[in-house]
């Protein structure tokens, strides 16, 4: 393989790297009273993988209890705890949409509070360590397999943004053609009222004997 060669497959893989599905550390500020909420816009069959901690910013012990809710783009509820300081959820998306992860703290004005949420969806939520005793691999044969896991992830996006496209240049047409005619028949219904209204002028002229 040249150096041309070589430098393209290593763009190629930095590209993948960097386009697939990773994992992301998040934190949030609670008010003292309120939700805060973070979403996340998935297609189907994504596995989403999250961990969450609070941490008191005024360190009072024992640390303030927190609520969470996790819900789906149809309202439905993935996750939902109480009273909790940390805890995790896991689950395989069935709708496509955005996913909402809500926090509010059990006991308004306990002080400000922050969640730090570890959240990993797609090849970044994968347990690599499982695969890697389960079926003996290591080294380069399990890189080209998260290359090849990347590489689907990467596909089954671009697929469900072909298919988000067509339904948004679907709903724009439609859109246009409604507008369309209701612009022509806004434009009808002001003619025959201006003609109406000249007809019905001509008439009380003539009445009157004006012309």
């Amino acid at each position: 393989m040249g150096k041309s060669g070589k430098l393209m497959y290593l763009a190629m893989v930095v590209c993948l790297l960097l386009l697939q599905h990773k994992g992301e550390a998040i934190w949030l500020s609670l008010p003292p009273s309120g939700t805060k909420c973070v979403s996340e816009e998935l297609h189907n069959n994504v596995v989403v993988l999250a961990d969450y901690i609070i941490i008191s910013d005024d360190h009072v012990h024992p640390t303030p209890t927190i609520s969470a809710r996790v819900t789906s783009p149809y309202g439905n509820t993935l996750h939902h705890k109480e009273n909790i300081t940390h805890n995790q959820f896991a689950f395989t998306t069935t709708e496509a949409g955005n996913y909402l992860a809500c926090f509010w703290a059990d006991n308004p004005g306990s002080g400000s509070l922050s969640v730090n949420i570890e959240w990993k969806t797609g090849i970044a939520a994968k347990d690599w360590e499982s695969v890697t005793r389960k079926e003996k691999i290591e080294g380069v044969e399990l890189e080209l397999r998260k290359l090849e896991g990347a590489v689907e992830a990467i596909h089954k996006n671009l697929i469900y943004l072909k298919s988000r496209e067509s339904e948004m240049r679907s709903a724009s047409e439609t859109t246009n053609a409604r507008v369309a005619w209701f612009s022509i028949m806004s434009l009808g219904v002001c003619i025959l009222a201006s003609v109406l209204q000249i007809l019905y002028l001509k008439q009380y002229f003539q009445k009157k004997k004006l012309i």
